[in-house]
């Protein structure tokens, strides 16, 4: 596969990688494999492989090795090929890929069957998932990478637990699609999923050209945390104090320095301005 390169994070699952990186070696033999030795490196050498005629551009990591390829190769003729080896999965679960099989990964790339899905944004910067402005974003920013690495995904609830007893954020919302203008937490998404299985945005559609947002209104940490439970765990939210919509733009502000995160990766503060390119991102996926 000469026309395919293979972008592996070898930080990918810490201890692991020797064993991982060996694996994905073994399965891609004939492909171009290419390591990141820093943040960032992986969306230069995946905007450089784009530019020297590479087709197929893997991603051999997690949730943030996919977005840095992601933002690398936005608005090129190039496919996404994906081998989950991260310790966040999300995206590959969103699209039916299974994360402990990376031959069957490796076979889908090699059947070259690709579709289109959404690709929106958050003040530019790309993602393909999920972003949050308030909570997780702070619990992403208080965890450490060998915490992540000890405890994977859990790490992100028990910072989030951490935080809860601290007063919110006062953020404002604005769309023409929504009824709330004021929240103490955001949630945009491009998938169902949010945080491995769990369904959180119940109506969407990667291929619908639209963003999903939840809103938790002016609510306490503590507060958010227990009405979490009625947007996961039932068909559809019902709680007053959550709003769930749709639209094509979002801004988010505050006066506070609240912080903003994409697919699990901060990219700052707010104000925040999301938008949506449909059938931005092109993803090589089983039937």
């Amino acid at each position: 596969m000469k026309d395919t390169v293979v972008i592996l994070n070898p930080a990918a699952r810490g201890a692991r990688t020797q064993r991982l990186r060996a694996q994905v070696e073994k399965i891609a033999r004939g492909a171009t494999l290419c390591a990141t030795a820093h943040s960032g490196d992986a969306e230069v050498l995946a905007r450089h492989a784009a530019i020297e005629g590479y087709r197929r551009i893997v991603a051999a990591g997690g949730d943030g090795t996919i977005n840095e390829i992601v933002n690398g190769i936005a608005g090129r003729n190039v496919a996404l090929g994906l081998l989950p080896i991260g310790t966040m999965n999300v995206f590959a679960t969103e699209l039916g890929l299974p994360s402990n099989n990376l031959a069957h990964c490796w076979k889908i790339i090699q059947d070259n069957r690709t579709r289109r899905v959404d690709l929106p944004s958050a003040n530019g910067k790309h993602f393909v998932q999920l972003a949050g402005v308030g909570l997780d974003a702070q619990a992403v920013k208080e965890t450490s990478r060998a915490f992540k690495r000890n405890f994977g995904p859990l790490s992100y609830l028990i910072c989030a637990a951490q935080i809860a007893s601290r007063p919110p954020p006062l953020l404002r919302i604005e769309s023409e699609d929504a009824v709330t203008k004021e929240g103490s937490f955001v949630l945009v998404g491009n998938g169902r999923l949010y945080g491995g299985r769990l369904p959180f945005f119940k109506q969407a559609l990667m291929t619908d050209g639209l963003l999903d947002v939840i809103v938790f209104k002016r609510l306490s940490y503590v507060d958010i945390i227990r009405y979490l439970q009625n947007v996961v765990f039932t068909p559809q939210i019902s709680s007053p104090e959550v709003e769930y919509f749709q639209t094509k733009r979002l801004r988010v502000s505050s006066e506070e320095m609240v912080p903003v995160e994409v697919d699990g990766e901060l990219i700052g503060n707010c104000p925040v301005e999301f938008k949506v390119r449909a059938g931005g991102l092109r993803v090589l996926t089983p039937l």
